[in-house]
């Protein structure tokens, strides 16, 4: 099939050390050569996507570079017996948007090693709804499950509930019947959280201890955190008696200081969730269940959908915590 020529957000990095963002047009003859070929019908917007768009070293190292890690799409072309042409399909994490050419383009080329058949019961757009962000939820809920919390074990705590990650978790937990309390700075969404299933909204004075004691009250059965930093120093201390802390986040601080004194007289655990290098087995369990069981029924209210246009401003919104819930880029057309 000759070369096509579409569209793609690039980022470059100018002789100033500073970065612009414009859209290009690019051929699929530019590409990696990887072994399958996708039109993206859909991508969402992370905050490691704009971290991407903005320069961040730490996320993308070469330049010109198009971000997006999540990718929902159509396969066009396939040197691998895994998928043909016409499968629906989903990419998240691994090095797309990072190291090689992300979803914020019209093409992408992929390991077939990396993608997800789209489950029945899940449109393309609605994968991307969930995207790395709700995917990263569900593997947060999945842990707290596995760890043998059930609804009546007391509430369970999400903090940055505003937040892509935050956002799913709360209408997955609630959905499951667990009573939640999500953490929130921003005041006039609580009404949207509790639209979502929260049970109770605090803000993150609440949700912050900084008298030192090394214990404090216990209140929640579980913690998903999504933000790091005090909060989540705050929620170890307050997790009852055998409870669970996932962590999945680092946008108010990557530090964590705290005594073992919850993990060795509260029997707390505190489990590390990546949705990168998730093995495939894990992937297809969770999206599986994303589209089945645990499938929402306010999925719509949790996204936005916007275009290629509006992206650069969408990107600015989510580095300054303006957004809210998930952004789902349209593609088509």
């Amino acid at each position: 099939m000759p070369p096509k020529q579409f569209q793609a957000l690039v980022v470059s990095e100018e002789a100033d050390k500073t970065f612009s963002r414009q859209l290009t047009s690019r051929s699929t003859a530019d590409l990696p050569d990887y072994d399958v070929l996708i039109a993206v019908k859909y991508s969402s917007l992370n905050y490691k996507d704009a971290l991407s768009a903005s320069g961040n070293k730490g996320v993308t190292r070469r330049y010109p570079h198009t971000p997006g890690v999540d990718v929902a799409g159509v396969v066009e072309e396939s040197r691998s017996p895994l998928f043909s042409s016409g499968d629906n399909v989903i990419v998240t994490s691994y090095d797309l948007g990072t190291k090689i050419p992300g979803g914020f383009g019209q093409y992408v080329k992929v390991p077939a090693d990396w993608i997800v058949p789209c489950p029945a019961g899940l449109s393309l757009h609605e994968s991307m709804i969930f995207g790395t962000a709700g995917f990263t939820a569900a593997q947060s809920v999945l842990k707290v499950i596995e760890h043998g919390v059930k609804p009546e074990d007391g509430r369970i705590l999400v903090t940055g509930a505003t937040g892509g990650v935050g956002s799913v978790s709360v209408s997955l937990l609630a959905h499951l019947g667990y009573r939640v309390t999500g953490v929130t700075g921003k005041v006039e969404e609580h009404a949207m959280l509790k639209r979502l299933g929260a049970e109770s909204v605090i803000g993150r004075d609440e949700a912050t201890d900084t008298s030192g004691r090394l214990l404090l009250k216990e209140k929640w059965a579980a913690v998903i955190d999504t933000v790091g930093g005090i909060i989540l120093e705050t929620g170890i201390r307050t997790t009852k008696y055998g409870g669970i802390v996932t962590c999945c986040g680092n946008v108010a601080s990557p530090d964590l200081s705290t005594s073992v004194y919850p993990f060795i007289l509260r029997g707390v655990s505190l489990a590390g969730i990546d949705s990168a290098a998730c093995p495939m087995e894990t992937r297809i369990k969770v999206w599986n269940k994303l589209a089945g069981e645990w499938k929402i029924s306010l999925l719509g209210e949790l996204a936005v959908d916007i275009k290629l246009s509006q992206l650069n401003s969408y990107i600015d919104m989510i580095l300054k915590g303006k957004t809210k819930g998930r952004v789902v880029l349209d593609l088509n057309g």
